[in-house]
């Protein structure tokens, strides 16, 4: 067949389908959402036993844009007996809503009683929702890896970066959080926030840096937490989560929790250590 035919005829069947509306909508049906019991709980030594305890709410619930406050009390669980114990102590955490105002954070059960320095004892967390349903999870507490120096640069623009140092542990398999916050509030959105572990430093040093992105003036909050695996993996999750919503192909995040018992809850039971140095650039 000669060639001229054979175009011809690729031609006039690209025409043909370029005038065809191959668009189609499909309609998904969902399966029902079915909600879960969700835990937040920090113990921070020196500070009040704190607590949140909410329910999940479906990705494709719409929220409203005027008044918030009756959606977010609607997803507040109320009226569980919540338990902390540790050693020969127990702590009752009350059914009352406090705020953090460092961090800006809020929690709906709270307990007088303060987070001890206490790196030998274990502490478990016990909580009975409204219906009778159990949820357990147990921690403890890792000692402080403190930030043994902090270095500030400059370049030939005047423009500054940070270098902050700290000492890791040959012995251990240890997981750090790194953050950084640029400003005089710790509930501002942190310019660095991310997890790490010891598997490939050299010299049991390690170093986080930044770019050289600060003027004199600016105030810098570094703030490294020595953090267990289980926190690990319930903040790599969260990411996960998050980079999978709207995307079709994605499948869908799961969140990695250390919390037990029969009410399929997820979240997060761990203790919070850390050091934090303020830096102004000079």
């Amino acid at each position: 067949m000669n060639i001229k035919y054979i175009s011809a005829a690729l031609l006039i069947i690209i025409i043909s389908l370029s005038a065809c509306n191959l668009e189609k909508q499909i309609e998904i049906v969902l399966p029902a959402y079915e909600s879960q019991p969700v835990v937040e709980c920090y113990l921070e030594p020196g500070k009040a036993f704190r607590l949140l305890l909410s329910k999940s709410n479906s990705y494709f619930d719409p929220i409203p844009s005027d008044d918030l406050l009756p959606y977010l009390e609607a997803l507040l669980i109320s009226n569980a007996d919540v338990r902390i114990r540790y050693g020969s102590e127990e702590v009752i955490l009350n059914n009352q809503v406090t705020v953090d105002f460092e961090t800006g954070k809020f929690y709906n059960y709270s307990a007088s009683a303060i987070v001890p320095e206490n790196f030998s004892d274990g502490f478990e967390l016990e909580i009975i929702l409204p219906d009778g349903k159990l949820i357990t999870a147990n921690t403890k507490l890792l000692p402080v890896v403190p930030i043994d120096s902090i270095s500030i640069e400059k370049n030939a623009n005047n423009k500054a970066r940070c270098l902050v140092y700290i000492k890791d542990s040959p012995d251990e398999e240890n997981y750090y959080r790194r953050m950084l916050h640029n400003g005089s509030f710790l509930d501002s959105f942190p310019q660095q926030d991310f997890i790490t572990d010891d598997k490939l430093i050299e010299n049991n040093i390690f170093v986080f840096g930044t770019g050289y992105n600060y003027d004199p003036g600016d105030t810098l909050y570094n703030t490294i937490f020595h953090i267990d695996k289980e926190y690990s993996d319930f903040l790599t999750s969260i990411q996960g989560a998050i980079s999978s919503n709207g995307n079709p192909f994605a499948q869908p995040g799961v969140i990695i929790t250390n919390l037990k018992g029969n009410a399929n809850a997820i979240g997060i039971f761990t203790g919070l250590s850390y050091d934090r140095v303020m830096s102004v650039i000079p």
